[in-house]
């Protein structure tokens, strides 16, 4: 028997299902004869049952209605042809018909004693019907009143008696058959009680004996696993397992000395991802403290103070510093939308400054949301992008309009412009560039790290989406989950 065979001869599934037909097996073989055990008893008992309720009932009715009908017929009341008219009586000829085919059935499954008395009733019943005959053939001579009245009372009323007799004698045998059936049972049942005690003590031995047979061949290899995995979680990622059974924890074994092996390797990639996107986020941080942005600030604010518009100069001062102070954001990832609101109001409010004839715009979000928490940074880029690539470049005064709201679980925000727009092929371009990792985006850079971000910090159902026509606008709609700040993160606000 070559290794391979050995293997799925004694796998650990095969061995728990050889534990479990040891248990389920005899039980199962037990139990299906306990059921047809108790099924012919029911069988019996149930045609013993419906033989005393045959033979009740014409231990009941049998004789008082032979006899009532016979005697309406000789005294007159009524004939052999006209009783079956009288709902009140019964044809002789049909109750004794009715009674054998009830006969031949009561035959079918009854002991010796019984039969004896169906065999009694069934003579009687042929004598009863000859009698019947004769009173018939006395009616059809004519003047037989007192010949019939003697019949009634030496022949009729005796011969029902005889025939109530048997059925009551059937009745008493059928009822100890019941009583014998009962001491069958009972008997049975203790033989059965004893057996079932000692079966059970034996096969909970034997479960027992392979239970512990069986769990210790699968954990004791499973605590050298255990022990190998703690190495790996503690960093030890040259740990590795020498475990050889005839079983699937050797595949197991192998699987986790792969895992060690390829662990180090999985790190340095989550190392280099992480990498990566703190590159992102720095570029973006990068992007926000332009020192294109920060000169023509500065530029636009001491021209403000030269023309002594000193009120303004303090504004965009005032705008100047919250906007850098929300960029920082005490190095949090996420903060309010009330927050980042506050952070594209001062950055538009310095931009209005500088293009005060071109540029208008519009804030308009629901304060359901002022607390939901999103990625610092988000809107931002996307108002930028209205500015430079929309409004800039369109002739006369544009106007930027951001909206926010709830929308079912999740929270939707747009950012407008009425600017120049773009054709289908350079929309086509902007939408295959954010959605490629940011590092690789030369064009759209601001709105694939948004995207990119939102990806990675809830999942790729959220993120942004462009629409644009040429000379009409573009509007931009981005989608993150309705998720509300917590209170130590209010409180660091």
């Amino acid at each position: 028997m070559d290794k391979t065979s050995l293997k799925k001869q004694y796998s650990i599934k095969q061995k728990l299902l050889t534990l479990v037909a040891i248990a389920v097996v005899p039980l199962i073989m037990v139990s299906v004869y306990l059921i047809l055990s108790l099924l012919q008893y029911s069988k019996t008992y149930d045609s013993i049952v419906d033989n005393l309720a045959i033979a009740n009932d014409y231990n009941l009715k049998f004789k008082e209605e032979m006899d009532e009908s016979l005697y309406k017929i000789v005294v007159g009341h009524v004939t052999f042809e006209t009783i079956d008219k009288d709902s009140s009586l019964v044809n002789p000829y049909t109750m004794i018909g009715d009674l054998r085919e009830d006969i031949d059935r009561l035959q079918i499954n009854v002991d010796s004693n019984s039969a004896v008395w169906l065999k009694s009733l069934s003579r009687n019943l042929d004598t009863l019907e000859a009698r019947i005959h004769d009173i018939e053939n006395n009616l059809e001579e004519g003047d037989s009143y007192d010949l019939n009245i003697e019949m009634l009372n030496d022949d009729i009323y005796i011969l029902t008696d005889l025939i109530q007799d048997d059925i009551q004698y059937f009745i008493y045998y059928q009822t100890i058959d019941i009583e014998s059936l009962q001491e069958v049972l009972n008997a049975g049942v203790k033989e059965f009680i004893v057996f079932w005690l000692s079966f059970c003590a034996l096969i909970v031995v034997i479960i027992i004996v392979f239970t512990i047979i069986i769990v210790k061949d699968i954990t004791s290899p499973i605590n050298d696993l255990c022990n190998i995995t703690e190495q790996i979680a503690n960093g030890d990622f040259k740990a590795r397992t020498d475990i050889h059974t005839d079983d699937e924890i050797t595949d197991l074994a192998h699987s986790v000395n792969d895992m060690s092996e390829h662990l180090e390797v999985m790190v340095e990639h989550i190392k280099e991802d992480e990498r990566k996107m703190r590159y992102a986020e720095l570029r973006l941080l990068q992007e926000q403290i332009n020192p294109h942005f920060l000169y023509n600030t500065l530029d636009s604010i001491v021209w403000l103070i030269e023309i002594e518009r000193n009120e303004e100069a303090i504004n965009m001062v005032m705008s100047l510093s919250e906007f850098f102070r929300l960029v920082l954001s005490k190095g949090k990832e996420y903060i309010s939308i009330k927050d980042e609101e506050r952070h594209i109001r001062s950055y538009l409010e310095i931009q209005q400054v500088r293009y005060r004839d071109i540029l208008d715009y519009e804030i308009d979000i629901d304060e359901e949301i002022y607390d939901c928490k999103i990625l610092k940074m988000t809107l931002q880029p996307l108002v930028e992008n209205s500015l430079y690539h929309g409004i800039k470049c369109k002739r006369g005064k544009g106007k930027i309009t951001v909206k926010g709201y709830r929308e079912a679980d999740t929270v939707v925000l747009t950012v407008e412009d009425n600017g120049v727009g773009m054709d289908e092929n350079t929309l086509s371009e902007l939408r295959k560039n954010i959605n490629r990792p940011c590092k690789e985006t030369e064009n759209g850079f601001g709105l694939a790290n948004v995207n990119e971000r939102i990806h990675v910090n809830f999942g790729f159902e959220y993120g942004i989406e462009i629409n644009s026509f040429l000379n009409e606008g573009t509007s931009i709609r981005l989608v993150i989950p309705y998720e509300v700040l917590n209170k130590q993160e209010v409180m660091n606000e």
